[in-house]
C-alpha cells in the first residue's frame, strides 16, 4: 500500500520510541516496584504528548517540503485525528485496567511493571495487526465497509452494556492458567512465577497482567478498523496509534484515582465510534473532511467529560444530603 514514510521515517520513528522506553525503563526505572506519584504520572503524560506533537509537526514540516503544503496538512491532520481517536477509545481500557487490578488487589506500586509488559505487548500486537490490515484493505478494498459496519454495531452495543463489568474469573485464559499453575494465594512482590516445595507456582500477578494483555486484543479490535476510517496510509496509522499507547500508562496513573468521575464518558466513546463507523460506510458517496472529524471527536470527548464531571458531583452532593 503507498505510504509517505520512508525507510528513514520508520527508522527515526522507531529509535523515539525504543528511546523513550528505555528512559522509562532504565532512567526512571519504569520496571521496578514503585508507587507512581500523581506529578509524576502527570509529567510522563504531558512528555508523551508532547513528543507526539513534536513528531507530527516533524512531519509536517517534512511533507511540505518535498510532497507540498497541501499533503503536509492533510497528512498532518490525520496523524492528529488517528492519535485523538486511539487516545479517546484507550480511556475505556483505562478503565478494564482499573476493574482488573481492584479485582486481584494489586497495589500500585506493582502496577506498574505489569502495565510496563503490557505495552511492550500492546506495542508488538498492534504493529502486526495494523500491517495486516494495510494488507487485506489494499488486496480487498471492501473491507472497509465491513470495518464500518462493526465499528457501528460495537459503538451500539457500548450505549446498551456501560453498566455491565466483565467476568474476570470465567475468562478462558485465566481458567486455563489455573488448571495448569497453581495459583499462590497471596502476592510474591513482582514475580510472575514462584517456586514451592519443587513446584511452579504463579501468582496472582501473573493472572492481572494476561487480562490486561487481552482487555488490549478485544480494545484493539475496536480501535484499529476506527483509524483506518482517518487513513490508510500504514505510516499515520501505526505512528498515530503508537505515540498514544505509549502513553497509555501515564494516563493510567492520572486517571486511577479520578477515574470513576468519568462514568458517563462511555457513551461519548460510542458515539464516536458509531460516528466514524458511519464515516467508514458513506465514503464512496462523500468523503467527511478530516478536520471536522477531528474537531467533532475532541468536542464530543469535552462535552462528555464534563457533563460527566458534573452529573457525579451532583450524585456527590445528592449523597451527602441523604438524597437517593
Amino acid at each position: 500500500m503507498e505510504s509517505v514514510g520512508s525507510v528513514w521515517m520508520w527508522a527515526v520513528f522507531a529509535i523515539i520510541v525504543v528511546g523513550m522506553l528505555a528512559i522509562d525503563l532504565f532512567v526512571f526505572k519504569g520496571g521496578h516496584q514503585h508507587r507512581v506519584s500523581l506529578k509524576e504520572a502527570a509529567a510522563w503524560s504531558a512528555a508523551w504528548v508532547t513528543v507526539a506533537l513534536l513528531f507530527n509537526a516533524g512531519l509536517w514540516w517534512y511533507l511540505d517540503g518535498t510532497l507540498g503544503r497541501e499533503v503536509a496538512n492533510e497528512q498532518g491532520l490525520a496523524f492528529l485525528t488517528g492519535y485523538l481517536v486511539e487516545k479517546s477509545l484507550a480511556v475505556d481500557n483505562v478503565f478494564v485496567w482499573m476493574l482488573i487490578f481492584g479485582y486481584f488487589a494489586i497495589p500500585l506500586e506493582l502496577q506498574r511493571r505489569v502495565l510496563l509488559y503490557g505495552i511492550v505487548g500492546a506495542i508488538v500486537l498492534r504493529t502486526i495487526m495494523i500491517f495486516a490490515g494495510s494488507w487485506l484493505i489494499s488486496e480487498f478494498h471492501w473491507i472497509l465497509y465491513l470495518f464500518g459496519v462493526f465499528l457501528v454495531v460495537t459503538g451500539i452495543r457500548m450505549i446498551w452494556a456501560t453498566e455491565e463489568a466483565p467476568d474476570l474469573e470465567q475468562n478462558p485464559f485465566v481458567r486455563w492458567i489455573r488448571n495448569h499453575y497453581p495459583i499462590t494465594e497471596k502476592l510474591e512482590g513482582e514475580r510472575f512465577f514462584v517456586m514451592r516445595n519443587g513446584v511452579r507456582m504463579a501468582t496472582p500477578l501473573l493472572l492481572a497482567l494476561v487480562l490486561v494483555e487481552i482487555s488490549d486484543v478485544v480494545f484493539a479490535v475496536d480501535s484499529i478498523p476506527a483509524i483506518f476510517a482517518i487513513t490508510t496510509d500504514p505510516f499515520i496509522v501505526l505512528t498515530s496509534n503508537l505515540f498514544a499507547i505509549l502513553g497509555l500508562r501515564a494516563m493510567y496513573f492520572l486517571l486511577a484515582d479520578i477515574g470513576d468521575r468519568f462514568e458517563l464518558l462511555k457513551y461519548g466513546l460510542a458515539a464516536i465510534l458509531v460516528f466514524i463507523g458511519g464515516k467508514m460506510l458513506i465514503v464512496e458517496w462523500y468523503k467527511i473532511p478530516v478536520l471536522f472529524s477531528l474537531g467533532l471527536v475532541a468536542s464530543i470527548l469535552v462535552v462528555t467529560m464534563v457533563v460527566s464531571l458534573w452529573y457525579t458531583g451532583r450524585k456527590e452532593r445528592a449523597a451527602e444530603r441523604g438524597e437517593h
